[in-house]
């Protein structure tokens, strides 16, 4: 093929792989429209008391299996800022209109790359916390190690102001991502949250034990609390409790859960 044929066929490829991308997704449009997606809630719990302090917010929708593969969809419809503005704002608006003991959980969001590098997001979510009548600081942002690949000193001014304003920023996914640790130390964190993949094998894999031991050192050293996801047997709790993590989530503990259902596992704890 000469260099020519390979090039347009390059462009051509470019062209429809845009298409698709682009195509609109009228079902999921309805479905974001007609407030058809639920908002479940992942408990984030202590692991030497047992006690539910906090929860993760996570988009649930019957067309998709996980909020991974929804936002995916989204993603490819054009719909996923749409999207993780809805799911942000009805998950601070639910927590806000919760009743004691539910007001006493934190409550965490996840945010996209696009979110954040968007001009005035960071007023937009500040005004979305106050009209839901949540206090700042019940609220903890979620921020993937991929989001910051982008602008650095962009991202850091932004998370800044939502710090300053009493929200925690956390980061999820830790990890598995290619961004240079330098931002541990550059931009504003409370939170490194631990990925469920360097968790499956604990209990058997020497190295993996190793890794997420140093890594919830390197945390405490920083200052910052350590959250570990993906927790299922009694034996990696066991682990991650005598390496001093501060939360876990997990289905040892609890899947993501419609708020009803919630509430009463909150009730069932307290009694």
């Amino acid at each position: 093929m000469s260099k020519q044929r390979a090039t347009n066929k390059q462009r051509a490829s470019d062209r429809l792989q845009k298409l698709v991308v682009r195509r609109r997704d009228p079902v999921l449009e309805d479905a974001i429209e007609q407030d058809r997606i639920a908002i479940h809630f992942q408990p984030q719990i202590e692991p030497a008391t047992g006690r539910i302090v906090a929860v993760e917010a996570l988009a649930r929708w019957d067309g998709e299996p996980s909020a991974s593969e929804l936002f995916q969809r989204a993603r490819r419809g054009g719909l996923k800022e749409r999207l993780s503005r809805f799911a942000q704002r009805k998950a601070l608006r639910m927590a806000g209109a919760w009743p004691a003991p539910l007001s006493d959980l934190r409550i965490s969001i996840n945010l996209l790359a696009e979110d954040l590098g968007r001009d005035g997001y960071d007023q937009w979510l500040l005004e979305e916390i106050a009209l839901a009548g949540l206090a700042p600081d019940r609220v903890t942002v979620e921020i993937t190690e991929d989001s910051l690949l982008a602008d650095g000193r962009l991202i850091a001014e932004r998370l800044g102001r939502l710090r300053e304003a009493g929200i925690q920023i956390a980061v999820d996914d830790f990890g598995t991502g290619y961004a240079n640790l330098a931002y541990l130390t550059s931009l504003p964190l409370d939170t490194l949250k631990i990925d469920r993949g360097l968790i499956t094998d604990l209990a058997e894999e020497k190295r993996g034990r190793i890794v997420v031991r140093a890594m919830i050192d390197m945390a405490r050293q920083l200052d910052l609390k350590v959250v570990v996801e993906g927790v299922e047997t009694p034996e990696q709790l066991a682990l991650i409790a005598d390496w001093g993590c501060d939360l876990y989530q997990g289905f040892l503990g609890s899947g993501a859960l419609a708020e009803q259902d919630l509430a009463e596992l909150i009730q069932a704890a307290a009694a």
